[in-house]
């Protein structure tokens, strides 16, 4: 088998991502089928003078996409042959959460079979995501990637020098970038993206005939978050405060024992913050939507049964436009809707 392996000293192609190609290339001509055994690693780098490190990397990448797996003891197998003519995506999150699964739930609807679909989580940390595209760095034909990041004082990054340079490495026809596209790439690439400042500030305007009844607007917009948001939301919503001279606060939280008054408006980012807030106004007796309001920012389905008014990116169609982008093989850069969505709380 080790004969049918083709690698060029000569190229300028990584020897690892040498490795992987050759082997997809001799399933694709049926030259390897499922359950073969290959070379150890040991024998690969032997037979083409190789470091283990490089064969041990194009080998977990093999095994990350299940072509090849491993039996201790035994070896190296071939597991998978039936993925060539599938487009091969790598799906990079921030964090998992009820609209970033949406998102993610309507892409893999819209591609069906006709990909398969690799998903991991960075959770905001550079050094993880980092590690990722160098772990996969070749192994994809589609790398697409959402950049939100945090300093060590909890505070919201686009993206960083470093990260900018490994999302560079990657081949703009392979690229799509997803919902922050403040890196600012240019090129022949794929963005489905948030306005995240003028989002806030359109939807609140949409929304002004019923705001305007409130006597102050609060923004809950969590400063030390664990996945931190982007300041520009801040923007927007000073922005349309200012414009409308409209009196306003910004807290970091909602405290427990929050002083409330009639004709407060709360806008709320985070679930747990739109819970306390909720079961203050309870307790407190007054009525949702007449003496108090709740306004809060991207939808659930939960939030939908409770009647909770939101403002939300429409995660679904953000899903939708990628996949049906790399399925046309499309290019640009496409802006998803922004609602305001009324429901019974303000």
């Amino acid at each position: 088998m080790i004969k049918l392996i083709k690698i060029d000293e000569d190229s300028r192609v990584p020897k690892y991502k040498q490795i992987v190609d050759s082997i997809l290339q001799n399933i694709a001509n049926g030259n390897l089928k499922i359950n073969q055994k290959i070379p150890s690693i040991n024998s690969f780098s032997e037979e083409f003078y190789m470091s283990r490190d490089t064969v041990e990397k194009a080998y977990n990448i093999l095994k990350e996409r299940k072509i090849i797996s491993s039996i201790r003891g035994k070896g190296y197998y071939i597991t998978r042959t039936k993925l060539e003519s599938k487009v091969n995506i790598l799906f990079v999150l921030n964090k998992l959460s009820a609209y970033k699964m949406k998102t993610y739930n309507s892409f893999i609807n819209t591609v069906g079979a006709n990909a398969h679909v690799d998903l991991h989580i960075y959770h905001c940390d550079e050094t993880l995501f980092l590690n990722l595209l160098d772990k996969f760095e070749g192994a994809y034909d589609y790398y697409v990637i959402t950049t939100h990041f945090k300093t060590d004082e909890l505070k919201h990054l686009s993206f960083t020098d470093e990260v900018a340079k490994a999302i560079q490495r990657i081949p703009d026809e392979k690229l799509v970038l997803m919902d922050n596209i403040k890196l600012g790439m240019d090129g022949e690439i794929i963005k489905i993206y948030q306005d995240f400042e003028n989002d806030i500030y359109n939807a609140l305007k949409e929304g002004l005939s019923k705001i305007s009844k409130y006597k102050k607007l609060i923004l809950v917009y969590p400063d030390k978050a664990v996945y931190p948001y982007p300041r520009r939301i801040l923007h927007g919503f000073k922005k349309f405060c200012v414009e409308h001279e409209i009196n306003f606060e910004i807290l970091s939280e909602v405290y427990d024992d929050m002083i409330l008054k009639k004709g407060d408006l709360f806008i709320t980012i985070e679930e747990s913050d739109l819970v306390n807030l909720m079961k203050q106004i309870r307790d407190e007796e007054y009525v949702l939507g007449k003496d108090i309001g709740i306004i809060s920012y991207n939808d659930t389905p939960l939030k939908e049964l409770l009647g909770i008014t939101v403002m939300s990116t429409d995660f679904n169609v953000m899903g939708e436009t990628a996949a049906r982008m790399i399925l046309n093989k499309e290019k640009g850069q496409v802006k998803v809707p922004f609602n305001f969505i009324d429901r019974n709380s303000i």
